[in-house]
């Protein structure tokens, strides 16, 4: 089944949980995962927060930071970061409504890739909801350049993505990846490819504040021409992968996609400045459902 044609709402099953050390901050968090009704969307709520605000509904105007990870907020400024894995996670599985409860400001890396994401997903099963699911139809070609970055989207009949990545450390090199990431391929090909870093990189994001909870446990390292960790690579091209994998999540801000991206050196930054481009035209795009009963496409206008 490609979920990338999946006609109505979704949500899971059952509640399911997990709990870990945070990725930046260093800190334990527990994460509970919540069915919620159709029109719900992806929402997380914030439970170590009583004073003020503390849901944050996930959509491409929450975004706030984009440096070494996505982080969301709301009009209160409280923030959940690094939810593109789970998000990436929630997106091959076809989950449009969800209620998140995050106990801290920053997801649980886990082991760093969106397995164990998609795992607790499917150990409880995705249900479907009365509602016809709605799409983003790409309608012409949007691009952004930032930096040495490049990254354009293009009218495509299911999602499409084209990741290509250049290091200059021979262990990652150039290396490129197409895939069609229906729930099948993502679990084969996507799901279990690492976050990375480069040594010299490290130490500069923990005198930032940041990598705090960073381990071989959660994170691929990188020296010129090694792979520090103990266990080596998934993949030989698990960094090619990864990168698709954020970008897969960090597209999901806006909801599921009908067209082909393609990015060139690109992050976080990067895939959200497409996103921000792709939504400030309303010529672009439209929002689209499948019909239950025809495979025809009934079309909306742009109301975001």
């Amino acid at each position: 089944m490609n979920l990338n044609l999946v006609k109505r709402q979704a949500t899971l099953a059952a509640p399911a949980m997990c709990a870990g050390i945070t990725l930046h901050g260093g800190e334990h968090v527990r994460l509970v995962l919540k069915p919620a009704p159709v029109g719900t969307g992806i929402l997380f709520i914030r439970t170590d927060i009583k004073d003020r605000d503390n849901r944050i509904v996930v959509r491409p105007g929450a975004v706030t930071k984009v440096k070494q990870c996505t982080t969301i907020a709301n009009a209160a400024h409280i923030s959940v970061a690094t939810i593109e894995h789970l998000m990436a996670a929630l997106a091959a599985a076809g989950v449009d409504n969800l209620v998140i409860e995050l106990n801290g400001p920053e997801l649980p890396a886990l082991d760093g890739s969106a397995e164990p994401f998609l795992k607790l997903i499917e150990q409880v099963g995705v249900v479907s909801q009365y509602a016809p699911r709605r799409y983003i139809k790409i309608l012409k070609r949007v691009e952004v350049t930032l930096a040495e970055a490049c990254a354009f989207i293009e009218p495509a009949p299911c999602l499409q993505l084209d990741v290509t990545i250049d290091f200059a450390e021979s262990a990652i090199g150039r290396q490129r990846i197409e895939i069609e990431p229906d729930v099948k391929d993502f679990r084969d090909r996507l799901a279990s490819a690492r976050t990375f870093a480069r040594s010299h990189e490290v130490a500069a994001l923990r005198q930032a504040g940041l990598s705090k909870g960073g381990s071989y446990d959660n994170a691929v390292v990188v020296d010129g021409e090694k792979i520090l960790n103990p266990g080596g690579l998934r993949y030989r091209d698990e960094f090619v992968r990864h990168k698709a994998l954020d970008l897969m999540g960090d597209l999901y801000v806006a909801g599921p996609i009908l067209g082909r991206v393609t990015t060139i050196c690109g992050g976080h930054a990067t895939n959200h400045a497409l996103l921000t481009a792709l939504m400030a035209d309303p010529n672009a795009w439209r929002f689209t459902h499948l019909k239950a009963a025809v495979s025809s496409l009934e079309e909306f206008s742009p109301a975001l």
